[in-house]
């Protein structure tokens, strides 16, 4: 059974304002839906543990394979009409949400695309839904709004206006971030960065030192 529609992600038109970006809310849907979500890794604490890090089995790894395929990234690639032949994947996990992420920014210099896949069911909560922002200082300069629900998709293409953010929330929101970024030394500075801020997260699983990607 394929987890990711594909199909879906090339049907779906590209967003160009205020920056390139797509959403496919139903990219993993029904029972693939499901089964990722029976099988995401234990997570206890807030912040972007690399899958390295993590009891990564079943359903959940083909998703993440699938992902790292060449089919995602030819559709990508003509989507945004960008080659990532030649540039490598960084994936992040996360499990929970503190009431200090989501801050507005734009992801670094180093990434090229960033693709955000939801795991969560309904989502209910106010806060915690991502917002694709004109401005990098108004939470309510609003261009669109993503709900975290589960199988929803969402890339964009990173620049210097790619603002986004999200309304505070606090507890259970799982999602994988995963980006193609300029060359290997940045996945593996990221990847390290990560480790020791899960290291820290698991000492103080709910602590006040958050991460700010705001995914």
């Amino acid at each position: 059974m394929t987890l990711i529609d594909i199909d879906a992600l090339r049907a779906t038109p590209l967003k160009t304002d205020p920056y390139n970006y797509v959403v496919v809310p139903a990219f993993v849907t029904g029972e693939a839906l499901s089964s990722v979500i029976r099988d995401f890794p234990e997570i206890d604490s807030t912040g972007s543990i690399p899958p390295s890090e993590l009891n990564i089995h079943g359903s959940f790894d083909q998703l993440l394979k699938e992902m790292n395929s060449d089919a995602f990234r030819e559709a990508i690639e003509e989507k945004f009409d960008v080659d990532l032949t030649a540039r490598p994947t960084m994936f992040t996990i996360r499990g929970h949400c503190s009431r200090s992420n989501g801050k507005i920014h734009t992801d670094t210099e180093s990434k090229i695309i960033t693709v955000l896949l939801y795991l969560n069911e309904a989502w209910e909560a106010e806060g915690g839904r991502l917002r694709i922002l004109r401005s990098g200082t108004d939470l309510e300069d609003v261009a669109d709004e993503v709900s975290p629900n589960g199988g929803t998709l969402l890339i964009f293409k990173r620049s210097d206006n790619s603002w986004h953010g999200h309304e505070p929330f606090e507890g259970q929101r799982r999602a994988i971030q995963m980006n193609w970024v300029r060359d290997d030394a940045v996945v593996a500075h990221e990847q390290r960065r990560h480790r020791v801020t899960a290291f820290l997260k698991s000492l103080n699983p709910f602590g006040s030192r958050a991460a700010q990607d705001a995914y």
